[in-house]
């Protein structure tokens, strides 16, 4: 593969990266209209549903919200029944959230089973090794985001 071929793919990749990109933030600001949600609310609703309870810091640390952005955010969850506070009896300044699964799945399971109808149809397309290849892509490029996102964190 000669060098110049190899820039040229290299661009059509990045250029299919970016178009990828800003149709998923599309597509889950769509979703999250549908649902009520503001689209930063639906995906860190997502990041606590895959949890039985975090707490506010537990969650800051999670997505690098300040703990009074946090707080903003479990409000907003909490009065759409989607969330809620529970309070040790043991330590009340200590607020665990807890995930409403069951209502969370009841506002969001209709659009994302057409989502996932319509992956699985796509897969279903691509070879084994096709798939491998672009797991291992997925996977790799989500730990240079985390770096990437944690060398951000941490220079603010």
């Amino acid at each position: 593969m000669n060098k110049n071929h190899l820039n040229n793919s290299v661009k059509k990749f990045i250029h299919a990266s970016r178009k990828y990109s800003d149709a998923s933030i599309f597509m889950h600001e769509a979703i999250a209209r549908k649902a009520g949600l503001t689209g930063t609310d639906h995906k860190y609703l997502g990041l606590i549903m895959q949890q039985t309870e975090l707490t506010a810091g537990d969650i800051s640390r999670l997505t690098g919200l300040s703990t009074g952005a946090v707080t903003g955010l479990v409000d907003r969850l909490e009065k759409k029944g989607l969330v809620q506070r529970k309070f040790p009896k043991n330590d009340r300044r200590k607020v665990h959230i807890i995930p409403n699964n069951d209502r969370i799945l009841n506002l969001l399971e209709p659009t994302f089973k057409e989502l996932q109808h319509r992956t699985m149809e796509l897969l279903s397309s691509f070879s084994e090794e096709e798939i491998e290849v672009v797991e291992r892509y997925f996977r790799a490029a989500t730990n240079t985001m985390n770096e990437m996102t944690d060398y951000l964190t941490d220079k603010s």
